[in-house]
Order: structure tokens, then sequence, then C-alpha cells
């Protein structure tokens, strides 16, 4: 595959490692594209996770293949053809009730690891195990990470975002411009705060002056609790809006005209 998409492993290997450095993968380091042990073949948890929330994040379809428990595979060759089962190593997947994925891994030196991925009550998480002993080990650290994690954490979602205003526009096309949310607003609480008392202040300006560009910052709610700033969400055009050229303002005359008439 990777001799198919870059012509060489080589040259594969190097867009892993761009494709890691882009992620914030600090500590790692490829040198093949199989995953077994070499000099100077690196990685961490931390990464591991990293690399791991990219994967769940941008192609959820894949908790679609890791879940899959058994499965028949039919392998074509010119000798013809042969049915073999496969069957999934994360034995997480029938233990774990919240279980959603996501790989397993064992090399002699790396020993038995997981990247394994969890849902429960609308939170997501990845709990990663190196070193461990046994597959069973592996297993039960798993899940104590994961009931960790699900106990201290909590998720707030801003369910009643504020309505958005039409902004007026100087020197526009159109007297005003329409606005969007660039994204939904969520923060997860490790540490139990009561998120009943977060509270959002909206910031935009009274106009603008044409031209704007649809999905250009127009301005941002920003959300609190008390004192601490938890994040914000920007606010954009909905539509670009050209600078008026003097037809449009002798349009604009004559439209006012005919609605005094």
């Amino acid at each position: 595959m990777a001799e198919f998409i870059c012509g060489s492993e080589e040259e594969f290997v190097a867009q892993m490692n761009k494709k890691a450095a882009d992620l914030g993968m600090n500590d790692t380091h490829f040198v093949n594209c199989c995953g077994l042990s070499a000099n100077g073949h690196l990685t961490s948890a931390y990464d591991i996770a990293l690399m791991s929330r990219e994967l769940s994040v941008r192609h959820p379809q894949i908790h679609d293949y890791c879940t899959i428990w058994m499965e028949n595979i039919i392998h074509r060759t010119k000798r013809g053809d042969s049915e073999f089962g496969l069957a999934n190593t994360n034995k997480l997947l029938k233990q774990y009730p919240y279980a959603t994925g996501l790989k397993t891994g064992y090399t002699a030196a790396a020993k038995y690891c997981l990247a394994a991925t969890a849902e429960k009550d609308g939170v997501k998480l990845i709990a990663v195990l190196m070193a461990a002993p046994d597959i069973p080990s592996r297993t039960a650290d798993a899940q104590t990470l994961l009931n960790y994690g699900f106990s201290v954490c909590r998720v707030y979602k801003d369910k009643n975002p504020s309505p958005l205003p039409d902004l007026a526009v100087k020197k526009g096309e159109k007297d005003t411009v329409s606005l969007a949310y660039e994204s939904d607003m969520s923060y997860v609480s490790t540490s139990g705060e009561d998120l009943s008392q977060i509270t959002k202040k909206m910031r935009l300006p009274k106009s603008v002056t044409a031209p704007v560009t649809k999905g250009e910052p127009a301005g941002k709610v920003t959300y609190y609790l008390g004192d601490k700033e938890l994040g914000h969400i920007n606010i954009l055009y909905a539509e670009s809006i050209k600078h008026a050229a003097f037809a449009d303002y002798f349009l604009h005359l004559l439209q006012k005209l005919f609605f005094l008439m």
C-alpha cells in the first residue's frame, strides 16, 4: 500500500513523520510503515492517543470496522480462493460494554499494547496501554483507566446558542449581513465544577464596512465559569457582501423614492 500511494516505503514513511509532526507527536519517529521493531522507531502513549483521536474524529467510520468481533475473509490468489476466519484481538469489546475500538499491537520489544476507545453518556475517551505483560493485564488496565475517566469527566454543551442578529454593513451592496456559528461549543470538566453556572458573552461590532467574505470571523462568543475563561467559538459571516458601486447607490436611492411615493 505504501508503495502504491507514494512509490516507495521510504517516501511513505517520510509522509508519516510529517503528519506526526503536524499532529504534535513530538516523541514519535517512524522508520518503517509496518510497526515492527527497528532502531530509531519510537513513539509514546501520549502520541498514540493523539493519533487515535485524529483517526476517530476525522474518520469515525473506522469504528464500524474495528468493532467487528469475527469475520470470514476470502483470500484470492492465482491458485484459487480460500476462506479463513479472522477474530478481533481487542478483548475489551467483549468485556467492556462501552468499548468502541480501537487498535491492539504486539512486538517482543513493545509487549502488549492497546489504544482503547469507549463512549458513555456522550463522553468519548481514549486510553493507551503500552508494555503490558499479557493480554488479560492489557484489557484489565484499559478498563481501569476508562472507568476512572468516566468517573471524573463531565461534558458541557451549549444546547441553546444565542440567536445571531444581522450585522449592519456600510458601503455594501446590501445593508446587512447574516451570521453563523463556526461550530458547537463543548467543554470537558475533570474537577467537578458546577457546569450549570457557565455564562457566555457575545462580542460583535455594531457595523462593518464592505467588502465582507463568507466564512471569515465577525466576532465570537466566550464562555466563562466564574472568572475562568473556558473557551470561545467564532461567529462567521454567512454570506459575502461586495463593496457598493455607484450603480448600487443609485438603485438604492430609486427604491427609497419609490417607497415614499
